[in-house]
């Protein structure tokens, strides 16, 4: 199906994802139409306190939002990042940007990423817990890895969100090397950064809703979504 959810899948997307592996090599050579993506004006990027409410309003009434972090890279060995400098969140309508160097952001990201009420689905995770406890002393709560939840014996390693999107949509979808190893913690963001970042968080809720609906999804990872979890 594609990103509106129609069933408009390629036939080399096709197939259910613990049976299949698309390979990076093969999402190269494959013609695939691109995803589009959230549009900018359906991107808010949170610079004060009636933002921050607003948002968190928003975010605390979904029952699952889209969530994903970018730190500024780190080039010199030993070098201590200092991320995540933003976060990502998103509804289906729209996409939340948080900078971390906005002080008056932390107590709504605290209560929205510990939030037991709200799931919040994403793609490799893994350091995001100690990274916002160390941070911003933010305890992650109810997560959902996607890349972990819907790996199969037809793939080695995570699933990710490319691999995802040209199987639930038949689409491929495009993140820039030079945008995504960009200065996340540059007070202004280009245009660039902004689409990147919040289809990081959006399309992650797009696909987690495919996925739902996907009559291949194991038993055991149905239970996962219905039961709200501390866990990665």
């Amino acid at each position: 199906m594609d990103a509106a959810g129609n069933d408009d899948q390629t036939d080399g997307a096709r197939g259910i994802l613990s049976d299949v592996t698309i390979s990076r090599s093969d999402l190269a050579t494959t013609e695939l139409p691109v995803y589009p993506g959230i549009t900018l004006d359906r991107i808010t990027l949170v610079t004060d306190a009636e933002l921050a409410g607003r948002a968190m309003a928003a975010l605390l009434a979904a029952p699952a939002i889209g969530f994903d972090t970018e730190s500024k890279p780190t080039f010199r060995k030993g070098e201590v990042s200092t991320g995540p400098h933003l976060v990502q969140l998103a509804t289906d309508e729209r996409a939340y940007l948080f900078p971390v160097a906005f002080a008056g952001n932390h107590d709504a990201l605290r209560q929205i990423l510990s939030a037991p009420t709200v799931l919040k689905v994403g793609f490799g995770l893994g350091n995001d817990r100690s990274a916002l406890r160390a941070r911003l002393g933010i305890e992650l709560n109810h997560v959902l890895d996607l890349g972990e939840a819907m790996r199969g014996p037809g793939h080695r390693g995570t699933v990710g969100a490319k691999v995802a999107v040209a199987h639930y949509f038949g689409q491929k979808l495009h993140k820039s090397k030079k945008v995504g190893t960009s200065n996340w913690a540059s007070t202004r963001l280009s245009e660039g950064q902004l689409r990147y970042a919040a289809n990081d968080a959006h399309v992650a809720l797009q696909i987690y809703h495919a996925w739902l609906r996907d009559p291949a999804r194991r038993t055991d990872d149905r239970e996962v979504c219905r039961a709200p979890s501390n866990g990665i």
